[in-house]
């Protein structure tokens, strides 16, 4: 602290001196153009710590200055006793009191709360030593000539008596009960409108409960749907795919160049149609927790050689090179083995068919934490803008190309991807750029864990 300028002293040696620091305090923070509120906090902080001072000890004192701190100015209230001889006021038998520890303790701790700040100090004396400040309103300055106005118009502001005192007490009390009344029906008006709100939020409860169990039961619908309706397709689409191949090797003579072009059609259009049954199956075995999954360990090499084999049909156009790569470290991977490979299997069909020109490249990554190992699959193909990478994700989502028209999709099979991932515990993502190829990534744990809640069996 720093520039302390004293403004008054007052001594507190009997009853009417506390009274007397109640006014000074008040007349003083008025001065200072504090509001009435705070002149009211001020005077009450003040007169209960000089009420304990007289009632304890002997030899008060009140000090009004002005003080610096950093860069505001504010008024320090100093109540000083040097407990020269403790008071002993006589009591009717059976009368109690508080101590004066107590009494002290509850006046500091009205202090603290009408205050900015409020400290007991302490001296090596018995004395007793409270210090308290009020910070200026309004950030003003008050600097020698109006401290000196300040001087001559407290000097000029009477004294008044206990009486007139009392009588300003009460008028603050009114005035205070007059606004704890005000605040009390402010209060009051807010509970009602709370509680109504609380009433309407209750109800909005009540319906969106009633929504999302009318939309799990639609779901439960819509699976036990996709479910039996993919069971009772698979039978004739089977039987189509049979008898077209048999067709086309010739097993009941021979067909014309015409003949084997609309059954190569039938072929295809069943192949196309039990790959969408088998996506919308697997689907509907996931949401209704019915997922089989065989654990066991995977050899990276092993599961790349497959999955070479089974995709060579599909690398039917020279301009593109199907390229798996598999570090010489690949570490063994305890997972589900057909999962894993239906997942990648999807990303490289994908690739292969938006790919016009260079490599599709299968391989795997160092992952970003030892115990989970990456698959990427990247590609130079026509790629996809940021704003649809969500979209792909989403069932029957697909991204207008022109390419797109000419290869047939279901926009099934990387929803279908995500759910299987997790499932494996693991995520797919991707990073693509539109005109720019993109990366299809699957990140799995070195060795799948089951949780207690998951609804299918190993």
């Amino acid at each position: 602290m720093s520039g302390a300028t004293r403004i008054l002293q007052v001594g507190i040696d009997s009853d009417p001196d506390v009274v007397m620091v109640r006014q000074r305090a008040r007349q003083i923070s008025a001065l200072l153009g504090f509001g009435v509120q705070d002149q009211v906090r001020v005077a009450t902080a003040v007169s209960e710590v000089a009420r304990c001072a007289y009632g304890r000890l002997s030899g008060g004192r009140a000090h009004f200055a002005l003080e610096l701190q950093g860069a505001m100015q504010v008024l320090v209230v100093t109540i000083r006793a040097d407990g020269a001889a403790a008071r002993a006021t006589p009591l009717a038998a059976g009368v109690e009191v508080e101590t004066p520890a107590a009494q002290l303790n509850n006046a500091v701790l009205t202090a603290r709360r009408l205050m900015d700040g409020c400290s007991v100090q302490d001296d090596a004396t018995p004395g007793l030593n409270v210090v308290m400040i009020k910070e200026i309103p309004g950030g003003q300055r008050i600097d020698g000539a109006g401290l000196n106005r300040l001087g001559a118009q407290l000097a000029a502001s009477p004294v008044q008596n206990t009486y007139s005192e009392m009588q300003q007490q009460n008028r603050e009390l009114a005035s205070a009960l007059a606004e704890l009344r005000e605040r009390q029906d402010d209060l009051l008006s807010l509970t009602r409108e709370l509680e109504d709100t609380n009433r309407g939020v209750v109800a909005l409860y009540a319906e969106i409960e009633e929504k999302a169990e009318r939309l799990r039961k639609a779901d439960e619908m819509k699976s036990r749907f996709l479910s039996n309706t993919s069971h009772e397709l698979r039978t004739p689409l089977s039987s189509i795919r049979a008898l077209a191949k048999l067709l086309l090797d010739r097993m009941d003579g021979e067909l014309s160049v015409e003949q084997e072009r609309q059954v190569g059609f039938i072929a295809a259009a069943a192949a196309d149609l039990s790959e969408l049954v088998n996506d919308l199956l697997d689907l509907a075995k996931i949401e209704a927790g019915k997922v089989e999954m065989t654990i066991a360990p995977v050899e990276v090499a092993t599961l790349f050689s497959a999955l070479k084999g089974m995709l060579r049909p599909l690398a039917i156009n020279p301009e593109v090179e199907l390229v798996f790569k598999v570090p010489d470290d690949a570490p063994t991977v305890l997972t589900d083995e057909g999962k894993v490979a239906q997942i990648l299997r999807n990303f490289i069909s994908n690739a292969l068919k938006f790919t016009e020109s260079g490599a599709v490249t299968v391989e795997m990554r160092d992952a970003d934490h030892p115990g989970y190992v990456t698959f990427a699959v990247s590609d130079t193909g026509i790629g996809i803008s940021p704003d649809n990478l969500q979209l792909i994700f989403e069932e029957f989502g697909q991204v207008e190309h022109a390419l797109q028209r000419r290869v047939k999709g279901t926009g099934l099979g990387l929803p279908l991807c995500r759910k299987l991932a997790t499932l494996l515990g693991g995520a797919v993502d991707v990073q693509s750029e539109a005109g720019a190829g993109s990366t299809f990534t699957l990140r799995l744990p070195r060795e799948f864990q089951q949780s207690d809640d998951e609804g299918y069996s190993s």
